[in-house]
């Protein structure tokens, strides 16, 4: 796979007529993480989850078929795939022939995992979606009453914890939004934070958040830096940092990044999703 040659992005795009797993575009993992200080020897383990709500294809004999698809993307692998070559690719099949439901399914699943440099799975269907997501798991801090005039760089300086108060606790936020480095266009996403160890002070947290607004980054080095920057600032024992994104170009993406060791969160959809 060629990670040197341009994307077809901000640009009037041909829509595909046959498949081609060429139109993948993978990116070097190592560009973000570098920024962050992060060698090979990672400080989480985790996934990307992309769930595909627009994929078609024709059968044998040329009737079109449609579905759904949960792509699972390892953390440790060497590349990501960059969203819109993802969403073109998958238009490619829409007027392709498959002998079967599973060929397409395994076809997904070796171009991505080519892509990417490491084992993908894929699943047709999506996980529930939680019907009111004051129901989900954890406390919101939206509600908080406080003033913010910082959205952007992303500023680790408001994160603090107090060591003398330990928690075991859930926080989730529905104000993350960051922008894509390559079309500019807004991402706007659910976070949860689940932690142990000092209790992070939540007006700090909602500001850090917050300072992502203006800031250009790939949804997956978005939930890194947050990951990176809450294990240094609040020294938690344990650290779960997922992300749902709400749908561009019939995708979404749902980073998860954990302490290695620690059980990847249930798959689940927000109701903006």
């Amino acid at each position: 796979m060629d990670s040197s040659r341009p994307p077809v992005l901000g640009r009037e795009t041909a829509y595909p007529r046959h498949y081609d797993a060429s139109l993948l575009y993978p990116i070097d993992r190592k560009r973000g993480r570098s920024a962050l200080g992060l060698g090979d020897a990672l400080p989480f383990a985790g996934h990307d989850r992309w769930h595909a709500y627009e994929l078609g294809w024709l059968d044998a004999r040329g009737k079109p078929r449609v579905a759904t698809a949960t792509f699972t993307v390892p953390a440790d692998s060497p590349r990501l795939v960059e969203s819109k070559s993802l969403k073109l690719y998958l238009n490619s099949f829409n007027a392709t022939r498959f002998d079967s439901d599973a060929e397409v399914r395994a076809r997904i699943a070796d171009d991505l995992s080519q892509a990417a440099g490491g084992a993908v799975t894929v699943a047709f269907g999506l996980p529930a979606s939680d019907a009111d997501a004051d129901a989900g798991p954890g406390t919101s801090i939206d509600a908080l009453e406080l003033d913010i005039d910082g959205y952007g760089p992303p500023d680790p300086g408001h994160l603090r914890a107090d060591a003398a108060d330990p928690a075991d606790e859930t926080l989730r936020s529905d104000l993350l939004k960051s922008n894509c480095p390559v079309t500019g266009q807004p991402d706007w996403a659910s976070v949860r934070i689940a932690y142990r160890g000092p209790r992070i002070d939540r007006a700090g947290l909602l500001r850090y958040l917050v300072s992502f607004r203006d800031h250009a980054d790939f949804h997956e080095q978005c939930v890194e830096r947050i990951f990176v920057d809450l294990l240094a600032r609040c020294r938690p024992q344990s650290l779960s940092v997922e992300a749902r994104y709400t749908r561009r170009g019939g995708l979404d993406i749902n980073p998860w990044r954990g302490t290695p060791g620690l059980a990847a969160p249930a798959p689940a959809r927000e109701p903006r999703q």
